[in-house]
């Protein structure tokens, strides 16, 4: 049931504790955090801030269709605060990030952006929206230029025959092995080490046999 189908039921059976039930109802402080792999550290993003509520998404950020991100637009209300550690954390590109910001702050649901230092609230200045434009536009424009410069990197390593690739996954027997060795109770972290691999890869495919079993 929505906050809206639960305020027209209570107008029609308790009109006169209406009031008083929804003047008590808290505003969130909602914090969003995405990495893009499972190797990446969650914990610095948002470090120190007071939150109520936490989504997390490990995923890429070249477009909304995010597990977490959807899981936000869904629990968010009227009144809440989002904070994130910066815009590309939000979206990897200008058209994603402005029309997340709008369909938070149309809800009166602010957004706050830490590295950037910027709040938006749906009656920002002119300045504020140039600000969200040329910051998300420089941002975008660095991923370009990082992006070009591996490109760049790659072919010139492959000309000098030191392009390795992508370091490979494990080998089905090697997975069926850690999964023998973590039924067995042993240390996790030696079982990663063994493999060559981090604990947070390891728990990945723990999580993936999981889902596949």
């Amino acid at each position: 049931m929505n906050l809206l189908t639960a305020v027209n039921q209570d107008l029609r059976v308790y009109p006169d504790t209406l009031a008083e039930k929804y003047k008590n109802m808290k505003s969130e402080r909602i914090g969003y955090i995405r990495v893009s792999t499972f190797d990446q550290n969650i914990d610095r993003q948002l470090e120190g801030v007071e939150l109520d509520k936490v989504f997390i998404d490990k995923a890429s950020g070249k477009d909304r269709h995010r597990e977490q991100l959807q899981a936000l637009i869904d629990y968010a209300r009227d009144g809440d605060q989002v904070f994130v550690h910066s815009m590309d954390r939000l979206a990897r590109n200008l058209e994603d990030l402005k029309s997340l910001v709008k369909d938070f702050t149309d809800q009166n649901i602010k957004v706050h952006f830490l590295k950037e230092g910027l709040t938006f609230t749906g009656d920002d200045s002119p300045v504020s929206n140039l600000m969200l434009s040329i910051m998300g536009a420089v941002a975008e424009f660095e991923r370009s230029l990082i992006k070009e410069r591996q490109r760049e990197g790659i072919a010139q390593a492959k000309k000098k025959g030191l392009y390795k690739g992508r370091k490979k996954a494990l080998s089905q027997d090697q997975i069926a092995l850690l999964l023998q060795r973590v039924e067995s109770g042993e240390a996790k972290t030696h079982i990663a080490e063994d493999l060559g691999i981090s604990r947070e890869t390891l728990y990945k495919y723990l999580k993936l046999e999981k889902v596949s079993s």
